[in-house]
């Protein structure tokens, strides 16, 4: 006797348009060093991650969207940046939509940053991890077709 697999059923979330508001990337992993030129340098020599003081370029392509070409920035700071305060440590995330997700965060609770940065590149928001560890969001410009 042959064993009948169970139907699956249709889910109409799989045809639907994806929930506006997702991480499609990480844009960017900076953190701090109290000697940045030697910490560059250790990278470069031992991980290939050659840092001239402007950031790492990592480019890689979107998995469902080949065509896409995204970048990860990794970057050390001096000590004594305060761009990513409190934090030592910043990830930077790539967003398909920055207003759908400061609206939910702000729904849920989340605490967002009131600042806001554009730039000829993207636009930025910050929000705090529950440890008030500071997280970027960055939506890129699209690009022209």
């Amino acid at each position: 006797m042959e064993k009948q697999q169970p139907q699956q059923q249709e889910s109409t979330a799989s045809t639907s348009e994806p929930q506006k508001g997702r991480i499609l990337g990480i844009g960017g992993v900076f953190f701090k060093s109290e000697d940045p030129g030697p910490m560059r340098e250790w990278y470069a020599k031992n991980l290939g991650l050659s840092d001239q003081g402007h950031g790492v370029i990592l480019h890689w392509r979107e998995k469902d969207n080949p065509q896409q070409e995204r970048m990860t920035v990794w970057s050390i700071f001096p000590a004594s940046s305060k761009y990513f305060e409190p934090s030592t440590l910043m990830v930077n995330y790539i967003v398909d939509d920055l207003d759908a997700m400061l609206e939910r965060f702000n729904k849920a609770g989340v605490k967002v940053d009131p600042k806001r940065q554009d730039e000829p590149y993207g636009r930025f928001a910050w929000i705090y991890d529950p440890d008030g560890n500071k997280i970027e969001l960055w939506q890129p410009l699209e690009e022209p077709n």
